[in-house]
């Protein structure tokens, strides 16, 4: 048997796999077992912001476990102690919890806007929004096909449209405690909403006295031109999530609190066996080292810029593309058409993209990506619709 066939008998069939076998990784490359080199704008699912195997990353990486690769949260870690001042000390939170991925992250949110809801448990999140797999994060989930197979789930969620803020001011009750939310939503379709929308969600927070939560799993750390996406939208979350990119390709979430958020939480309320351990704090230091720098997260913005009039000057050409969205380096393609020949087409060009939401291409290259591979992509994209 080749390899995937032995994963197609051995590994559980949770994903839709391409038939490829992937062994190396560089910058915005990586190679299959077969020796054949692809450009990637997947990145990991935005994961590899600074690129396959960054070398900031890799050294970190090998000189922590040649010192500590885990310790227990029963003491205290010191470049968990280092990241948390990090991320405090580049945004407007104050006390952080780490754990492994975003699901969990969101899961910890959730828990500790209950908590400190003190009988209030409701949370509103929204249509088309995706915040992760386990049941909680599920369920906050606003897309009925991720949720549909798992029933019976938690209570305490209700879903209303993005960038509606009627709709919002109507479902708010005495039971309701936060509103969750992406600044813009990934797996959704690439959605951006207007700043109006998210700074009224925030004033109706403020009225109502409810936390709002912003999930940055895939925005964060740099995607969108900033180093959180909340940042373009002149609001102040009180918990924010982070997962993705913070490690630079290795397994981190974090969850962030204003501190009179944060203190509902008490020794045994909530906790991660290998949530910020020694290897993954040091891995996610390298990385935010370089992610929080603000000549790096220009170019970001210049590069995003740049794709995006690439893609609009292809629009005229094409017109099964009927809408360019995103901002920095997290782009969307509204498409007429089925989006996946076009996706198999790029790949048989040596490019990865992948399709969201439906009808939309997301591209979320590594924020490392040059504008020469820009131009390679949309050239590939030009032949994919073409055909």
């Amino acid at each position: 048997m080749n390899m995937v066939e032995l994963g197609m008998k051995y590994v559980m069939n949770t994903y839709k796999r391409l038939p490829k076998v992937f062994v190396k990784g560089e910058g915005s490359y990586i190679w299959d077992s077969e020796g054949n080199k692809y450009l990637d704008f997947v990145a990991g699912i935005a994961v590899n912001s600074l690129g396959h195997c960054p070398q900031v990353v890799v050294e970190a990486i090998k000189e922590q476990a040649e010192k500590l690769i885990h310790c227990s949260n029963l003491y205290w870690i010191e470049p968990q102690i280092k990241l948390a001042r990090v991320l405090v000390e580049n945004s407007c939170w104050d006390q952080a919890f780490f754990c492994n991925s975003g699901t969990e992250a969101n899961e910890a949110a959730i828990k500790l806007a209950r908590k400190w809801g003190n009988g209030r448990y409701e949370i509103i999140t929204m249509e088309q929004s995706f915040h992760g797999r386990t049941l909680g994060s599920l369920t906050a989930t606003g897309q009925e096909k991720y949720r549909k197979a798992f029933r019976p789930l938690p209570e305490g969620f209700k879903y209303v449209p993005y960038n509606d803020l009627e709709a919002l001011k109507e479902a708010i009750s005495d039971k309701t405690c936060a509103v969750m939310l992406e600044p813009i939503q990934g797996e959704g379709g690439v959605n951006v909403p207007s700043p109006q929308y998210l700074q009224g969600v925030e004033a109706l927070c403020r009225e109502h006295d409810l936390l709002l939560i912003v999930d940055e799993v895939q925005t964060g750390l740099g995607r969108t031109g900033k180093a959180f996406g909340y940042q373009n939208f002149g609001i102040t979350p009180d918990i924010l999530t982070l997962a993705k990119a913070l490690g630079g390709g290795f397994p981190i979430g974090a969850m962030l609190a204003k501190a009179h958020v944060a203190k509902s939480f008490v020794p045994g309320d909530h906790a991660a066996t290998f949530g910020g351990n020694p290897l993954a704090t040091a891995a996610a230091l390298a990385a935010t080292s370089v992610l929080f720098d603000s000549d790096f997260l220009q170019t970001v913005v210049e590069k995003g810029e740049y794709f995006r009039e690439k893609l609009t000057e292809l629009q005229k050409d094409y017109p099964q593309i009927t809408k360019v969205k995103g901002l920095g380096l997290m782009i969307g393609c509204d498409l007429a058409v089925d989006p996946q020949p076009i996706v198999e087409k790029c790949l048989e060009l040596g490019v990865f993209i992948n399709a969201v939401g439906g009808k939309v291409l997301r591209f979320v290259p590594p924020l490392t990506v040059t504008k020469e591979e820009i131009d390679i992509v949309v050239e590939a994209l030009s032949k994919a619709l073409s055909a």
